[in-house]
């Protein structure tokens, strides 16, 4: 706490510091900003901090861990920031990422909104100048408005002028960061405030806890039983879960909704897990089925945005098809896309448990033969696709890959799975099980690549588990360098990368015909397993499905910084996996680039 015996405390400019046998009961009474800051982290239980060091910020690492925090220094701020905002996803606090001023500011706050827009709690905490100097545009090192830039990517932002406020500005940033929908908070600190000096007493006097700071929100009565209405009316239902439901860790509430309904359920991405993929209701097989069929559709945590084509189009049948129960901590999440029939605004384990509470006295179930319709389609689908993971082509082809990794999951249901990319992100989602909740960690709302690496740390960071971290080779691109981080905390990361050779795949052509490679094409069998042999770790080359499984066993058994280079044939894929619509094109293009036809 701040009344604890200082190794160093920070006095005003030019005042006496040298510490014997005459002050030094004068320096051990006083406290600075430095340590008051992380006093104010560890007070609300913050344990870790994701960085990278520099001016003005060096020092407050060094403390941080001198005071017994895990401070975890990455080679670019976005990646640490990245891993913070994971941390946040994962343990429902606040992940912190501490960067330098206005370069290393702005490399976090690509963190800081992709935190945002994903509903993660995450504080960036960043250096800046003083603001005397940056409001007359003076010309300071790294002079940057950082507040006014941060204000419009995160859910607050507060910047400190004095030592006495850093324990209530720590304290409205972990409340704002957490309460209703999570996010991202910015905290500006001058580097003066770190050195600012005051009594050590009234520091820990200065220091607040947040108390409750995310409370359990419960639906209205009116509204859970206009829910339970649409229910009743319902012949083909279907529950989406979301993501704010594995975020919300009502693991149990939600099972029993699922089990006591009766309803087929569709994860998204990163709320496979919540139940296992081969609980008997999983829809995932079906998922074209349930979409276009169902007639009720209760969004459990999910948002009806782009992943899931809005609500609209062909994907969702017939318009006006449909009614929608909606369960979300934010009302105006309500109508962004499609009308909702009956929302339900608070937690998605209050809201679950209260709909659990009203159907025992309604003998809601679904129709049998829709749930035979959905099973049937669904084990089709998965004996379709069995026969093409068990294929031994050399080079591999995704489903080559990814069927070895699903078998690796299956065998170790604890592992988290890390995934990104373009095709092996999305045929990942599709084809390997998650078996446990928040097990699966991939680009989230925004579809950002280049998180793959800050994730893993986070991941390995936070829970302890083996992590296994699936990669395009355009993604491993963004976040490389970190595998030295990764090596450097010796954490139990096995890092897959399919390397076909390029973005997409690796046969494109120069459409001009000149001697440049195409746009989207990669130096030829790019040895990143010899990369992560430099930095001390297990680098393997895996050819076939075999040395694949191989490698993979060997990795996952051993715990050790693991990074194995599949070869994967490089006309397999297609352009931008499963998102190839939202390329723009023209009639003109399409006339003059007959390639085009082709991808």
């Amino acid at each position: 706490m701040a009344g604890m015996k200082r190794e160093r405390a920070m006095a005003p400019e030019g005042a006496n510091t040298t510490v014997n046998a005459d002050n030094a009961t004068d320096i051990e009474s006083l406290t600075d900003g430095f340590h008051l800051l992380i006093d104010a982290l560890k007070v609300n239980g913050i344990e870790t901090i994701y960085n990278v060091p520099g001016i003005p910020i060096t020092d407050l690492g060094r403390y941080a861990q001198a005071q017994g925090m895990r401070v975890i220094s990455f080679r670019h701020e976005q990646h640490a920031g990245y891993a913070a905002s994971v941390a946040g996803f994962l343990t429902k606090k606040p992940g912190v990422c501490m960067t330098v001023s206005a370069p290393g500011f702005l490399n976090g706050i690509t963190a800081l909104a992709n935190a945002t827009t994903n509903c993660w709690p995450m504080i960036l905490i960043s250096g800046s100048s003083e603001r005397e100097i940056v409001d007359l545009a003076q010309g300071d090192y790294e002079e940057m408005d950082q507040l006014a830039i941060a204000r419009p990517f995160c859910k607050a932002a507060y910047r400190l002028n004095h030592a006495e406020d850093i324990g209530i500005a720590v304290a409205r940033a972990v409340r704002s960061a957490v309460s209703g929908r999570p996010g991202g908070v910015y905290l500006d600190v001058p580097g003066a405030v770190l050195g600012q000096v005051m009594d050590a007493v009234e520091g820990e006097k200065s220091l607040v806890k947040v108390i409750d700071p995310a409370p359990r929100a419960t639906p209205s009565p009116d509204a859970v039983a206009r829910a339970i209405g649409v229910m009743k009316e319902a012949k083909r239902p279907l529950i989406v879960i979301g993501k704010g439901a594995a975020y919300d860790q009502s693991d149990d509430v939600i099972k029993e909704l699922v089990e006591k309904s009766g309803y087929p359920f569709l994860p998204m991405s990163m709320a496979k897990g919540v139940l296992p993929d081969t609980h008997p209701q999983c829809a995932a097989a079906a998922r074209s089925l349930v979409l276009k069929d169902s007639d009720v559709v209760i969004m459990l945590g999910a948002r009806i945005n782009w992943l899931l084509s809005h609500g609209k189009g062909k994907q969702w049948g017939e318009p006006g098809s449909k009614k929608f129960i909606q369960i979300d901590i934010d009302p105006e999440e309500m109508d962004s896309n499609v009308e909702i029939a009956a929302p339900l605004v608070g937690d998605v384990g209050s809201c679950a448990q209260a709909l659990i509470d009203a159907m025992e006295s309604e003998g809601i179930a679904p129709p049998k033969e829709w749930l035979d319709q959905v099973h049937t389609k669904a084990v089709g689908n998965m004996e379709k696709m069995a026969n093409k993971l068990q294929n031994n082509n050399d080079p591999m082809d995704y489903f080559a890959a990814l069927g070895v990794l699903k078998e690796a999951i299956n065998t170790r249901p604890e592992t988290i799975l890390v995934n990104e990319g373009a095709n092996t992100l999305d045929m990942c989602r599709s084809i390997v099980n998650i078996h446990k909740p928040r097990h699966r960690i991939d680009v989230g709302t925004w579809g950002v690549m280049g998180i793959g690496m800050g994730a893993a740390v986070a991941a390995a960071i936070e829970t302890g588990k083996q992590v296994l971290a699936v990669e395009g080779d355009s993604a491993f691109g963004f976040c490389g360098m970190e595998v030295e981080t990764i090596c450097r905390y010796n954490l139990p990361v096995c890092i897959v990368i399919f390397n076909n050779n390029g973005i997409y795949r690796g046969d494109g052509e120069n459409w001009g015909g000149g001697d440049d490679p195409a746009t989207t094409v990669f130096v030829e069998d790019s040895r990143y397993d010899v990369m992560m042999q430099a930095f001390g770790g297990v680098g393997v080359w895996a050819k076939n499905p075999d040395e694949l499984r191989q490698a993979v066993e060997e990795a996952l058994s051993s715990g050790k910084p693991t990074l194995i280079n599949a070869a994967i044939d490089p006309a397999a894929g297609k352009e931008s996996g499963n998102i190839g619509n939202l390329n723009p094109s023209s009639v003109v293009a399409q006339a003059r680039y007959p390639q085009a036809k082709n991808i």
